[in-house]
């Protein structure tokens, strides 16, 4: 496994009080989701699964709705201001950065698939990129490319981190439900994040020969 899961699985190795968690957990879950989204080699999906995991296990009232709140908020300005650096890279004449590091992430046959399904389904295709491993990029890119204002980006990206807090945050819950403690819990909601985010690129290679062969 990668080391770029290293914060999640710290998450397993040992749980807090549940008073510490609630004082330190959902700051720094709010961090590192925008920072994950700002920086993508960051496990935002892994995060929200573990800290769903063990929040499932709380006393405490509303611990899982914060957990949502905390994850969808902090990926929708995550987003917002990469979009922005983003954008600022497209006006500039010398680009930027942050506009080449997207480039870099974003391969050229994604990038072309990204721009015909922006065409295609319009703002409704940023609800599905934040669901798929490794689809957010893309067509992020493929918005700045076609020049799209911030306010259309945050029109689309807002309902979009609302599905992946949710989705990420069932995870979560799943694998809390499955076990007694909660860092079993923690365990199993990354390794099923792991599974699910490895799953298209697997799928993408067991492919690739059959469509050769075709």
């Amino acid at each position: 496994m990668s080391a770029s899961w290293t914060p999640a699985l710290a998450l397993a190795a040992v749980v807090p009080p549940e008073s510490t968690q609630q004082a330190a957990g959902y700051p720094s879950l709010f961090v590192l989701v925008v920072l994950g989204s700002l920086v993508p080699v960051v496990p935002t999906g892994a995060l929200v699964s573990s800290a769903a995991a063990v929040a499932f296990h709380h006393t405490a009232p509303f611990s899982l709705l914060l957990v949502f709140l905390v994850a969808s908020a902090a990926a929708f300005l995550g987003d917002l201001g990469l979009y922005w650096l983003g954008a600022r890279g497209v006006r500039s004449k010398n680009g930027s950065r942050w506009l080449e590091r997207l480039r870099e992430r974003s391969a050229p046959e994604r990038l072309a698939q990204a721009r015909t399904r922006l065409d295609e389904h319009g703002v409704q295709v940023l609800v599905l990129s934040r669901l798929v491993p490794a689809g957010r990029i893309p067509i992020m890119l493929a918005c700045l490319l076609a020049k799209l204002p911030v306010r259309w980006f945050a029109r689309g990206d807002l309902p979009a981190c609302l599905a992946w807090a949710a989705t990420y945050q069932l995870i979560g819950i799943l694998g809390g439900s499955l076990f007694s403690e909660p860092w079993q819990g923690v365990a199993a909601a990354v390794g099923l994040t792991v599974l699910l985010s490895a799953a298209p690129a697997a799928w993408r290679r067991i492919r690739r020969p059959h469509d050769h062969s075709a």
